[in-house]
């Protein structure tokens, strides 16, 4: 199975690092507003917050794995609930690739599969560059198009 781009990880431990800041600015309204946080108690929030989104992000992405095979697209991910996830070619709608700002920073991109169904009716392939999102997007297109209906799960 593929892994994915290794600035993934950077990507994910810089989220990371912001929502141990947006932590700290939490607290500090807290502090400032309606508690007196101590300034210990603060600090070691904020650390541990920092410490568990790097750890969780390094983790995240080394359970990150997906393939393309002949007749469905295979995911594997997920730090806490791992989940591996298959998608028959025969239930792709459509296939964008994404880039979000954050991603953009990163020069990352996302390819995102929609599938016939309601319940999780699409799935990401986040991480990846955007000459490897648009060879990716290009390979689904095809595979969903030449796969044929009695192939359905």
């Amino acid at each position: 199975m593929e892994s994915l781009h290794p600035r993934a990880r950077l990507l994910w431990i810089a989220q990371g690092v912001l929502a141990a800041i947006g932590l700290g600015v939490g607290l500090a309204a807290v502090d400032r507003w309606l508690v007196d946080v101590p300034t210990v108690a603060f600090g070691v929030i904020v650390a541990l917050g920092f410490v568990l989104g790097v750890a969780y992000a390094v983790r995240r992405y080394g359970v990150w794995r997906f393939e393309i095979e002949s007749d469905a697209l295979y995911l594997e991910r997920g730090v806490v609930t791992f989940v591996e996830t298959a998608v028959p070619f025969v239930r792709v709608q459509h296939v964008d690739t994404q880039f979000g700002p954050v991603e953009r920073v990163f020069d990352l991109s996302s390819v995102v599969v929609y599938t016939a169904g309601s319940r999780n009716a699409d799935v990401r392939i986040p991480g990846l560059t955007p000459e490897r999102a648009e060879k990716i997007q290009d390979t689904l297109r095809q595979l969903a198009t030449e796969s044929d209906a009695t192939d359905a799960v």
